[in-house]
């Protein structure tokens, strides 16, 4: 693996569950190459780092929803080969930060640094569609009743346009 991992392959192993921005143990697990067993087992080892903020277990509808994604019970949130017997762990940002001081090796450190900056980038990504969504919603309140005004506006310069009528003579006979 190399030590640039590209933030777009990352994001697309960032999950939006239960609110959070969160990466699942098996795909963690690929990018710090060790197995899901041993990645689990070190969290489980150091339950004081891992606060329910930090990293959870997924509930079974959760887990099913995943499976369903994926495509079947050989999927990858299955584990292959018949299946997961636990649900999946989650990580959120800072129980990714806390994995590289459980896992210790340069590896570690290394995929942490590129999934910190992917988490990074896609809160700047999110930020920026939430300040373009404002503006629009702006927009969109600056412009609401233009129409009418506008045709308003229409009429009246019609009316200026149009010709003044000349007082048509009167037919008959005029006393004076």
């Amino acid at each position: 693996m190399n030590k640039d991992i590209e933030a777009v392959e990352l994001g697309q192993k960032i999950y939006l569950i239960r609110g959070q921005k969160v990466m699942l143990d098996y795909d963690l697990a690929e990018l710090y190459g060790v197995s899901t067993w041993n990645l689990t087992r070190a969290v489980q080892r150091n339950p004081q780092r891992f606060p329910e903020d930090f990293s959870f277990q997924l509930r079974a509808a959760e887990t099913l929803n995943l499976t369903r994604q994926f495509g079947g019970s050989s999927s990858k949130s299955s584990g292959g080969w018949g299946g997961r017997r636990r649900p999946p762990y989650a990580f959120t940002e800072q129980g990714v930060a806390m994995l590289s001081s459980v896992l210790r090796s340069e590896r570690a450190v290394l995929v942490n640094v590129s999934i910190m900056r992917a988490f990074v980038r896609l809160r700047d990504i999110l930020s920026l569609h939430k300040e373009l969504a404002a503006q629009l919603r702006e927009l969109e309140r600056k412009v609401v009743g233009h129409d009418a005004r506008i045709m308003e506006i229409f009429a009246v310069i019609k009316r200026l346009m149009a010709e003044p009528r000349k007082a048509a003579p009167k037919i008959g006979f005029k006393p004076n």
